[in-house]
């Protein structure tokens, strides 16, 4: 029962509703991101690199052995190194895009947060948090006076 009580509260605070907007966000980012780098940024990349197929490198440690009738009687033992070396590009492209994307968010926010900013206009709180301010000023100024 406990623990049905924790996920009622959990539910109804909206830590899950923002997990699911996150996740939900995550995803189509995903999809944005892999499209910009395997539609936008891999081809040039590739015609930089004559059209080299990074997942087929590989380096044969030993060969596939066949028997007379082109039967596989022993697989071939490679490391592939290729594939390790494309997703590291992707890697890299993805971390520096979310970068970006952060960098660009962060700006905004320092932009919103920033008091000396009037083309933004502040949080309802935060302004009847600075009218109280002001009040408690006044009335020290008036006691002071007396």
């Amino acid at each position: 029962m406990k623990i049905i009580k924790e996920f009622k509260e959990f539910a109804i605070k909206g830590n899950m509703i923002d997990m699911a907007v996150g996740i939900i966000i995550g995803t189509a980012f995903n999809r944005v991101v892999d499209v910009l780098v395997k539609q936008i940024i891999m081809p040039p990349l590739a015609m930089i690199t004559n059209g080299v197929n990074f997942s087929d490198k590989k380096m044969v440690l030993k060969d596939q052995v066949l028997d007379g009738s082109g039967v596989v009687q022993v697989e071939e033992i490679s490391v592939g190194y290729g594939l390790f070396i494309e997703v590291l590009i992707d890697f890299l492209i993805i971390g520096f895009t979310v970068f970006i994307v952060v960098k660009f968010m962060n700006s905004f926010r320092r932009k919103a947060e920033d008091p000396s900013d009037k083309t933004v206009a502040p949080a309802k709180n935060v302004e009847l948090l600075e009218n109280l301010n002001k009040l408690m000023q006044e009335q020290n100024d008036l006691l002071r006076k007396k």
